[in-house]
C-alpha cells in the first residue's frame, strides 16, 4: 500500500484527482449548503405558451447528491433566487436556519450571482464587517455574506467554511469583471475569517461554454447530470483542500462537542 496516494502531492492541482465516495469530505459528517437556484437544484421548465417556471428539487442539489456518495447529511439552506442580504434579512430566520440544532461541523457558502451580477448590489469593503456585533453590518454584500459567516460561527465556532466562486464562462467583460472581483472577495474572505477557505471553480474547474451548456444545462440553470458533476467537482476539491491542510482537519471529530486535544502536538 502507498501512503502516498492518500496524502497531498505537492505537484498536484485542485481538481486534478476526482474522488467518487466523497473523499477525505466524508470527516465533515455535517455540512450546510447556504446558497441560491444552483446550490438547490433548480431545473427550468416552459410552456407551450414560452412562460416559464423555477423548481427548487433538493434531491437534485449537488449537495444530496454528495450526501449520497459520502454517507454523511448535508442541509440545503438555500432557494432560488437567493441573495446574502434577505438570508440575513427573513430567509434563516424564517426557517430555523441558525437554530442550533442545524449547527453543523462545515459549511459551503455559494452566493453571489443574484446579489452583484442580477441585482447589481455594492460589494463593500471588510470595513462592513464589524466583528463584535453583526447587526453593525453595513448592507451590501460584503456585510451581509460577513453576517452569514458570523451567525453560524455563534452556533458552530470550530466549524469549516469554503466559500465558492462563480464558474468561468463566456459572458460580457462587464459581467466577467463583477465574477472576478466576487472571487477576490472569496480569497479576502478566506483570510478574514478563521478556519476558512475557497473553492475555485472559476481557476479550476471547466469553462461552462456551448459544450459544457449542450451536456449539462436545461434552459438556464443546470440539468441533472450538471449537478451530479458539479458535486464530483466540489467533493474532490474539498478532499484536495483536506489533504493539503491535514493538521486543520485533525481534530473535526470534536467539532460541535465541548471537547478537544488541547495538548495535541505532532
Amino acid at each position: 500500500m502507498d501512503i502516498k496516494a492518500f496524502v497531498a502531492n505537492e505537484n498536484e492541482k485542485p481538481l486534478d484527482k476526482i474522488v467518487d465516495d466523497g473523499g477525505y469530505t466524508s470527516i465533515l459528517r455535517t455540512i450546510g449548503c447556504v446558497g441560491d437556484s444552483l446550490s438547490s437544484g433548480e431545473f427550468e421548465s416552459t410552456k407551450e405558451d414560452g412562460n416559464k417556471g423555477y423548481h427548487d428539487y433538493y434531491d437534485y442539489s449537488w449537495g444530496q447528491f454528495i450526501a449520497r456518495m459520502s454517507g454523511y447529511t448535508v442541509y440545503n439552506f438555500s432557494r432560488g433566487g437567493m441573495t446574502a442580504r434577505e438570508y440575513c434579512n427573513s430567509f434563516a430566520e424564517n426557517n430555523g436556519f441558525w437554530d442550533k440544532d442545524k449547527a453543523c461541523k462545515a459549511y459551503i457558502i455559494a452566493l453571489g450571482v443574484n446579489d452583484v451580477l442580477n441585482q447589481g448590489q455594492p460589494f463593500g469593503g471588510f470595513d462592513d464587517i464589524c466583528l463584535d456585533d453583526h447587526t453593525k453590518n453595513a448592507n451590501t454584500f460584503i456585510g451581509r455574506y460577513g453576517e452569514i459567516v458570523q451567525r453560524l460561527k455563534e452556533i458552530s465556532p470550530d466549524a469549516k467554511f469554503f466559500f465558492m466562486t462563480m464558474p468561468d464562462e463566456d459572458v460580457s467583460e462587464e459581467r466577467k469583471n463583477k465574477m472576478l472581483e466576487h472571487r477576490d472577495v472569496m480569497y479576502k474572505m478566506a483570510e478574514f475569517f478563521d478556519n476558512s477557505y475557497v473553492i475555485d471553480l472559476m481557476k479550476y474547474g471547466p469553462k461552462y461554454d456551448a459544450e459544457f451548456r449542450k451536456n449539462f444545462y436545461l434552459g438556464g440553470h443546470m440539468n441533472a447530470c450538471g449537478y451530479y458533476l458539479t458535486a464530483k467537482m466540489v467533493a474532490s476539491y474539498i478532499d484536495y483542500i483536506i489533504r493539503h491542510n491535514m493538521d486543520d482537519f485533525r481534530q473535526i471529530g470534536f467539532v460541535g462537542t465541548p471537547f478537544k486535544n488541547a495538548h495535541y502536538k505532532f
